[in-house]
Order: structure tokens, then C-alpha cells, then sequence
């Protein structure tokens, strides 16, 4: 229910900035570990965890520590200079992750930008392809970001529509299909640039086989493979990375999200020093990529994974959250995608929308939300434990009851 408080930061919201998101009917105020509340102190189970930003839970108490005492001892510079922070940082995600080099940005956006650039520089300067010409496989159904060369090779059509002319050098395929990419290779292919499992698309899951076989087909055509794990890597799906399902190694890794510990946006794309050397002075960088405030939080948060073992209770807690959903028997549920804490509910849309579904969610106490219009994402922060799930499974069991009757 929207009482006059919530109702009025509402409307101010959409007086004085533009209608770019429908955020569901809700004003957050505060949160701690799973949990949020609203202005009114309705407490509410965080199962968006900001799109994986909030892995760790929110205000998790040795990542509040160190944003308080890092800030108030150097938060930030320039490139210009070295700090204490950042080196130690980049050892520590080079050693956990198994690359070579890491050049830190901060949104996913901007290392998605850095992944392509980096790409092409790679085509031109080591592979030799002929300038100007370097081209990106990308799949259909994929999202990366919103910067106008992102949005160039998306194929929905409202993140391109009247945002024109558009960037060049990407060519689309069919997600999950190994022979469109080999097919689309030629002597100017620099890279392959996909998603483990598509986020936006809904929680899409593509064959067993398939990111084995780009893997070759990236291998024997002299193609970089780089994978978007922004929202899937760390811990989100079971593994450190989602890759690891099909014990392969990429040629470059673009993280993001949850490496800010949910303090603050901290991102990076990771590749070999054979990639990596061609970014000389001048070529690329960040006012705030790579500050010291940023680098000791990422470094922290790298840490905690393991110290809090939030790898495995996602791996754990996802296998019995999806196994949970499944025994509900509901005849809203078509179909359950995703792995770890990471599930997509495909729903009827005969029965309800996506969009009232998410309403009814949030009126039992349940953050949530649709995309696509029939697919739900559940994706709580990855500190959540046994009790708190089945609250939350409680709350969206009442939820389908209802529509069902």
C-alpha cells in the first residue's frame, strides 16, 4: 500500500528525472544482510541482489570496515600515481581467476568497452587483421550494457531504437549454437564476445556442449573467446565463474557487480599479457578505475568468497531453492532455468503477467523482478541461509496460491 510519505518521493522521482525504469511501487530506505526495508519500516527478502551487486549481502560488516577505514584514510587520486591498494588487488584477482593481467575499470559498461577495445588492438597489432576492419562475434539476445557501441550489436530493438547512427564491427548469431559462430568467423575476426548464461534474456542456459566447443572453434581460428560474467561470475552460479561448469578457460573475463561488495560500482576485464601489453599509456583508462577506496573493497570481496564459503552455499542453497520450486507443483511454473542462486521462472502468461506477479511478490514481502514479461529472476544475496530462503519460499508459495485459486 503507497501511503502519502512513499507517494511523494515517488512522484519526485518521476517529476525531476526522466521515466527510464518502472521501478515497482516501493521506496527502500535501509538494509542489512538479506533483508530491506521501506520508509515504513515494511521488511521485505532481497531476491534481486541489485542484479548480483549484493552477493555479499548488504552492509556486510568487514566490507563496511574497510570502505570506513579506507575512505577516511585515501579513497582516491589519479593513475597518475601508484597507491598501497591497488597492486595488491590486482595479485589477488590475477591469482584467483587464473589471468595473466587485469585492467580495472568501473561499470560493467566500461569493461565491456575495455574487453572490445582491447580485442580489436589484439586483431590489428598480434593477429595482423587489416585496419579499420576487426570484427566481434556477439549473440542474439545478449546484454552488455548501454553505451552507444553496446547497444549497437543488441538485437532488442527498444535499447537500439533512435539511438543512431550505430557502431560498426559486430556481427549477431544464435545464442547457443557453436556452428553460427564458426560459420561467422573470417580473417577478420578478432573476438567472440558471450555470456556464459544470457542474464537479461532470462536466465538462458545454453547447451552442455557449447562453451567447450567455441572454445575450439575460438582456438583453432586464432579468436579471442571472452566471456560477460558481470552477473554471472562470482559465486552467482555455484563456481567462482560460470565458465567453470564446463571446465574451460576463456581468453578474457569481464567482471563487475558484485566485485563493489555493493559499496560501489568496481569492474575489470582480465586477459593475458599477450592481449593486455597493447594498452600503452594513452590508450585507455579511468578517472576512478582502479582508485584506492575501489581496490581495497575488491580485494576484500575477492576474499570473502571463499573465507564465507559463499561459492558453495550458493551452489547449496540454489540447488535446493530450485528443487523447492519445482515440489510446489504450480501450474503458474512452465519452467525453471539457472544455476546456483541464479533461477529464471518462466511463467503462463494466461494465468498473470510477469509485471503483477512482481507486484503480488511485493506485497508478501518478496523483492523480485520480471523481464521479458514472463520470466521472473529470483537472485538473493549469497549469505542467505535455510531459514531465510523458506521464508521467502513460504511467501511466493502463498503468492501462486492465490492466482491459482
Amino acid at each position: 500500500m503507497i501511503n502519502d510519505i512513499q507517494n511523494s518521493l515517488i512522484k519526485k522521482e518521476s517529476i525531476f528525472g526522466p521515466d527510464n525504469y518502472k521501478p515497482l511501487p516501493v521506496v527502500l530506505s535501509k538494509a542489512k544482510g538479506v533483508w530491506a526495508w521501506d520508509v515504513n519500516e515494511k521488511k521485505y527478502l532481497d531476491m534481486m541482489s541489485g542484479y548480483s551487486a549484493v552477493s555479499h549481502g548488504h552492509a556486510h560488516p568487514e566490507l563496511l570496515r574497510v570502505f570506513h577505514e579506507q575512505s577516511s584514510r585515501l579513497s582516491l587520486t589519479s593513475r597518475a600515481f601508484y597507491t598501497d591498494t591497488l597492486g595488491p588487488y590486482l595479485e589477488t584477482i590475477t591469482k584467483m581467476s587464473g589471468f595473466e593481467m587485469c585492467l580495472p575499470m568501473n561499470s560493467g559498461a566500461e569493461a565491456v568497452e575495455t574487453a572490445i577495445k582491447s580485442s580489436r588492438r589484439w586483431a590489428y597489432r598480434t593477429k595482423k587483421v587489416k585496419p579499420g576492419k576487426a570484427e566481434i562475434i556477439v549473440a542474439d539476445g545478449n546484454f552488455h550494457g548501454r553505451t552507444t557501441t553496446i547497444i549497437s550489436f543488441s538485437t532488442d530493438e527498444n535499447s537500439r531504437e533512435d539511438f543512431g547512427p550505430h557502431t560498426p564491427g559486430f556481427v549477431a548469431v544464435k545464442y547457443g549454437c557453436s556452428e553460427s559462430i564458426e560459420s561467422a568467423i573470417n580473417e577478420n575476426t578478432a573476438a567472440v564476445l558471450i555470456e556464459p548464461i544470457q542474464g537479461e534474456a532470462g536466465i538462458v542456459v545454453p547447451p552442455e556442449n557449447y562453451l567447450p566447443e567455441v572454445r575450439d572453434i575460438c582456438t583453432k581460428h586464432n579468436v579471442l573467446m571472452i566471456l560477460d560474467e558481470i552477473q554471472s561470475g562470482l559465486g552467482r552460479t555455484g563456481k567462482l565463474f560460470a565458465y567453470q561448469h564446463s571446465n574451460i578457460q576463456p581468453d578474457g573475463l569481464i567482471l563487475g557487480k558484485a566485485l563493489g561488495g555493493g559499496f560501489m560500482p568496481v569492474s575489470c576485464f582480465l586477459s593475458s599479457e599477450e592481449v593486455l601489453h597493447w594498452m600503452n599509456p594513452g590508450s585507455h583508462g579511468s578517472t576512478f578505475g582502479g582508485n584506492p577506496l575501489a581496490a581495497a573493497i575488491a580485494k576484500r570481496s575477492l576474499e570473502l568468497l571463499e573465507e564465507d564459503g559463499l561459492i558453495e552455499n550458493s551452489r547449496v542453497m540454489g540447488q535446493y531453492f530450485k528443487e523447492s520450486l519445482l515440489n510446489m507443483n504450480s501450474k503458474i511454473i512452465k519452467e525453471i532455468r539457472g544455476k546456483g542462486l541464479w533461477l529464471g521462472v518462466e511463467i503462463d502468461p494466461e494465468l498473470i503477467s510477469g509485471k503483477d506477479l512482481s507486484k503480488m511478490c511485493l506485497e508478501h514481502g518478496i523483492l523480485c523482478k520480471e523481464t521479458h514479461e514472463t520470466t521472473i529472476r529470483y537472485a538473493p544475496p549469497l549469505v542467505i541461509n535455510k531459514e531465510e530462503l523458506d521464508w521467502g519460499l513460504d511467501k511466493i508459495k502463498e503468492v501462486f496460491d492465490k492466482i491459482t485459486g
